[in-house]
């Protein structure tokens, strides 16, 4: 089995509602499609890299190429796990976990999108604790970094539902327009002092070593 020889593709964190996982291809391709049909409201830009500004056809790519990058960069030095979310076994969006250097700084990074049809529904919540769970309770982690625009209030409202404090802002250029984005932290007691989720993690000891956890 492929878990066998690649680990992370046994990892599972399930939650009342969800399960996130590495995406077989099928699911892959439910994802990328679910990517094509629109991820927010054009007039805006909720992402520093404006990947949702392609053509359908090219963004549902976008999505594949992504995915794979990931799995083939993958170090204990340096990963992300762009893990798929589940509905009722219904693929809704991603839930990415990252981190550099993780075994000196027990640090990590979230981000995430949804299919448009699912927003509204408090999934982006839950699919994030489930990840900063992975990273407090199996990995170790010290600290959890986000980040969203000024003008995003609802993936703010998540943040702030987690236990994340600001941490000041960075003005960027998007869209070759500036924006300000606000810098979101999260340590470990913030992160014990706000849990409502209840997470399941399976298949994670094989995994320890590819994240530098081990």
């Amino acid at each position: 089995m492929i878990a066998d020889v690649w680990p992370l593709f046994g990892l599972v964190l399930r939650t009342p509602r969800l399960e996130l996982r590495l995406p077989s291809l099928d699911r892959l391709a439910a994802l990328a499609e679910l990517a094509g049909d629109g991820v927010h409201d054009p007039a805006v830009m909720p992402f520093t890299t404006p990947w949702t500004d392609l053509p359908p056809a090219e963004r549902a790519r976008s999505v594949l190429q992504w995915q794979w990058k990931s799995w083939a960069e993958l170090t204990p030095a340096g990963w992300s796990l762009a893990l798929t979310v589940l509905a009722d076994g219904v693929v809704v969006g991603t839930q990415e976990l990252s981190a550099k250097d993780f075994a000196v700084l027990r640090e990590v990074q979230t981000g995430s999108w949804l299919g448009r049809r699912h927003q509204g529904r408090g999934i982006g919540t839950e699919m994030r604790a489930a990840v900063l769970h992975l990273a407090f309770a199996g990995l170790g982690a010290e600290l959890a970094r986000s980040a969203a625009a000024l003008d995003n209030p609802a993936s703010r409202a998540v943040s702030a539902k987690l236990g994340y404090t600001e941490d000041g802002t960075d003005r960027i250029a998007v869209r070759d327009r500036p924006a300000e984005h606000v810098r979101l932290r999260l340590d470990r007691a913030g992160w014990q002092a706000h849990r409502t989720v209840p997470v399941e993690v399976a298949g994670l000891a094989p995994c320890l070593p590819l994240l530098g956890a081990g």
